[in-house]
């Protein structure tokens, strides 16, 4: 139970950890621009806390035009010198290198004629339990390893399946807002 009497899924140091517990973390996510923002945000969280990357966010978001898919893929070098050199984001090669990559990926998938949000709600479970604590979340499921797989097939890279689990508990794809969690009920409601 949090300062305020509610129970939540973890501890939340601040107010952007509880503004995201509440507000954002598995509520139902379909648009394109964000789903692609998660998965971005995901691999450059590898190695780093969340509550870093929710803290750069704002500037991830400058950093990277919003996210707005086809525009990234449009990035060149002098971009990735760009992004290498500013300080408010993470500042990794290969990161950088895969967000752009990414993008360019899911460009082609909507020039077949595919969406991401298509691919990502097709690995929804057919049944997921309440997890009772943090502890009892798995790092990876059968969907997840499943949807790695064909993100991979596709031309994604930093996609593994513990990275593509968190970004399926982000967007909503699973709810795993522990049983007693005070926003559970009403995230498996919008998820109907």
């Amino acid at each position: 139970m949090d300062d305020d009497g509610r129970v939540r899924c973890w501890p939340v140091r601040d107010e952007i950890g509880r503004a995201y517990h509440d507000e954002e973390w598995g509520r139902p996510v379909r648009d394109e621009t964000r789903l692609f923002e998660k998965i971005c945000l995901e691999a450059f969280q590898s190695g780093l806390s969340w509550d870093t990357i929710l803290r750069k966010r704002p500037a991830f978001r400058a950093a990277f035009a919003g996210f707005e898919i086809e525009q990234v893929a449009r990035f060149g070098d002098a971009d990735v010198q760009r992004l290498l050199g500013d300080a408010g984001i993470v500042r990794n090669r290969r990161k950088i290198d895969a967000t752009i990559a990414n993008a360019r990926a899911v460009a082609a998938m909507h020039e077949a004629g595919d969406t991401l949000a298509q691919l990502v709600w097709a690995h929804q479970p057919a049944e997921h339990s309440a997890p009772r604590s943090i502890a009892d979340m798995p790092a990876t499921t059968p969907e997840s390893t499943a949807l790695a797989r064909e993100l991979k097939r596709r031309g994604l890279v930093f996609v593994g399946p513990t990275t593509v689990y968190a970004m399926m508990q982000a967007v909503g794809v699973v709810n795993d807002h522990v049983a007693d969690c005070w926003v559970r009920d009403e995230v498996e409601k919008l998820r109907r």
